[in-house]
């Protein structure tokens, strides 16, 4: 017999969460598992066995992200007020949003300023992590239906900024054009500031220790990709190339896109879970 439990997920906004908070629920010896990083909601199938949900909530929490059990009574929405749903929870959000997709807009144009690829595609890592967390903001509350509606407009943008800058950065492939290092690697070491500033700003206001590494986790991850521009502007600066700038562009490039995909894939498929019930 079917039964299957839901939970809103904090912290999960890419597909390598997805991947992780699954791993941890197949740990905890549950195999029916589907998980969406379009409405961070995970649904578990246990049948009548409730006595494993425990040990996966454990293993997810050990794992860096918060759940919240939604209500069977409310459908798809939590009727209970969490911790991380507050008002002053909410006013940490819109400050990463202003913090993302503002730094987002400045990378973008010094990106267009100094020629760097790099700093492009890093520019969307900042405008996909704001617009996530944007969305975040609006949807509490919301069904699965408008959620994955949300999503997948959300997903459609950013992919369609992804393949322009691959587009971009293919064209320069040829082109060679000159780029300005000293101003990129600027700009990147202020990128990995605004990184740590946006992580500070949401640490009071998690529940739990899981929740606080799960913010140091992600700011971990920017600050990887803020690291490879500094990198690749100093090795343009050496070199007198702009290969380091293009390959660098690719790979940022290359996972964002990734990630716009998963978003819309996943979108997709819970519009049409909602469709049916």
């Amino acid at each position: 017999m079917s039964h299957v439990i839901r939970y809103r997920v904090t912290g999960m906004d890419c597909p390598s969460c997805a991947a992780k908070i699954e791993k941890a629920v197949r740990s905890a010896g549950v195999d029916e598992v589907t998980i969406s990083t379009a409405t961070q909601i995970l649904a578990l199938d246990l049948g009548l066995d409730d006595a494993r949900l425990p040990a996966v909530e454990r293993a997810i929490g050990e794992a860096g992200y918060h759940l919240d059990r939604i209500a069977a009574a409310t459908g798809d929405r939590i009727g209970d007020v969490a911790p991380h749903t507050t008002a002053a929870y909410r006013r940490a959000l819109w400050i990463v949003i202003v913090l993302n997709v503002g730094y987002g807009v400045i990378e973008m144009v010094g990106g267009f300023l100094t020629g760097s690829q790099a700093l492009k595609a890093d520019a969307l890592d900042f405008l996909g992590d704001g617009l996530i967390t944007f969305l975040g903001v609006l949807a509490i509350g919301w069904s699965l239906l408008w959620r994955a509606r949300s999503a997948l407009v959300q997903g459609v943008f950013l992919a369609v900024l992804g393949l322009g800058v691959t587009g971009n950065t293919l064209w320069r492939v040829f082109s060679q054009q000159p780029i300005e290092a000293g101003l990129m690697g600027v700009l990147a070491f202020i990128a990995l500031a605004v990184n740590i500033s946006a992580a500070l700003v949401l640490i009071p206001h998690r529940a739990g220790d899981s929740n606080v590494r799960a913010v140091w986790l992600f700011s971990r991850n920017d600050a990887i990709g803020n690291a490879a521009v500094v990198v690749a502007a100093g090795m343009v600066a050496v070199t007198g190339s702009g290969w380091p700038d293009l390959i660098v562009a690719f790979a940022i490039a290359g996972l964002f896109l990734h990630s716009a995909w998963v978003i819309i894939r996943d979108a997709r498929r819970d519009i049409a879970d909602a469709r049916r019930h």
